[in-house]
């Protein structure tokens, strides 16, 4: 048999690679203080994605009011001008003065 090539190469890599995970060793509380770190990392993006929010929507807010309270006090461009009179409906029932 030919002791070269990819295959040896192969066996010589898988043998270190197993060498070497062979001498890794966690610490007992390695997943507890990662987890941990996992969930602070969370609820910090949570508070800030809130508080982003809340701040987008107090800024519409206020940039509504602003536009709102910039509008003229007026009774505005549509119901000003000539012939803007608004008249009173008719009272339901048959109309006066029809011919009849």
């Amino acid at each position: 048999m030919n002791d070269t090539g990819p295959d040896r190469t192969e066996r010589d890599l898988a043998d270190a690679l197993a060498a070497l995970a062979g001498g890794v060793h966690a610490a007992p509380d390695a997943y507890r203080t990662a987890r941990g770190e996992w969930l602070r990392r969370e609820r910090r993006r949570r508070l800030v994605l809130a508080v982003l929010v809340a701040v987008v929507f107090a800024v519409a807010v206020l940039i509504g009011l602003w536009v709102l309270n910039r509008a003229p006090s007026g009774p505005g461009v549509v119901f000003s001008g000539p012939g803007a009179t608004v008249s009173a409906p008719a009272p339901p029932g048959p109309a006066s003065g029809a011919p009849g």
